[in-house]
């Protein structure tokens, strides 16, 4: 689990209903016309731009997101490394009593192709093109997530001229004001909410954790050929701790020493 994404949306919500308690009560920023508006468009305006299918993609992308923490580099290239350690020793086929171990299906997928014999070109080219994939489907998520976050502010602006125009339709009627006002500030207000603690900071969450997974396979595609070349242990270690930043580097050198 993304423990940084609940602190950031749980607290984000809990500093805005403080204020909100504090000021006089919930009551006052609960109106049911200008959530209709304001959510409401967002969601079918998104349902108009894309299709039905990527829409239900969005929510696997976030809960991915959201509930599955990627392995660090470096104990992905201590794993290979340890796992080419045993192939020089005992044979690639020594492998298989050590795949329950994997927990990262990538890496798992790559060494259970490497015991089955799989020759090397085509394993390359299998994890590649499910590099790809998985890439252009966070890609369509991260697509959502801004779409909604542009339409939700967007939609509160609306709100807030349909509200501006039932109150300039009461003036007549002083008790009509109230009502037509609440839906101008609150729609607004909605909006930018959505956007701002979540539609946004997800996207982004999820435009990172694209960048993240693909340098993390992509180590992983270059540990797997190393493999299969039969590559010494210590000259893998080196080609595979060019994935990480020099810090990093320092840092796995020093606990490799300890």
């Amino acid at each position: 689990m993304d423990i940084a994404t609940i602190i950031g949306l749980v607290f984000g919500f809990i500093l805005v209903v403080i204020p909100i308690v504090m000021g006089g009560g919930v009551n006052t920023f609960i109106n049911l016309p200008a959530f209709l508006i304001t959510v409401g468009g967002t969601v079918f305006a998104t349902f108009v731009n894309f299709p039905m299918e990527k829409l239900l993609s969005t929510g696997k992308v976030v809960r991915t997101v959201v509930m599955h923490k990627l392995p660090s580099p470096d104990s992905v290239i201590r794993d290979i490394v340890s796992f080419i350690r045993i192939a020089h020793k005992d044979g690639l086929l020594a492998l298989d009593k050590h795949l329950d171990e994997i927990d990262y299906f990538f890496l798992k997928k790559g060494v259970r192709l490497t015991i089955d014999g799989v020759p090397q070109d085509i394993i390359a080219d299998i994890l590649n093109k499910e590099l790809m994939i998985s890439i252009e489907r966070q890609k369509v998520g991260y697509k959502i997530l801004s779409a909604l976050g542009t339409y939700a502010p967007a939609f509160g602006m609306i709100g807030t001229l349909i509200g501006l125009i039932q109150m300039l339709r009461s003036l007549s009627d002083p008790s009509q004001i109230g009502g037509g006002m609440a839906v101008a500030l609150l729609t607004t207000f909605y909006g930018a909410l959505l956007a701002n603690l979540f539609f946004i900071p997800m996207a982004g969450k999820v435009k990172e954790r694209t960048e993240e997974e693909k340098l993390l396979r992509m180590l992983i595609i270059e540990g797997i050929g190393a493999m299969m070349s039969e590559e010494s242990p210590r000259l893998v270690e080196e080609r595979l701790l060019i994935f990480l930043n020099p810090m990093d580097r320092d840092s796995f050198s020093s606990r490799k020493t300890q």
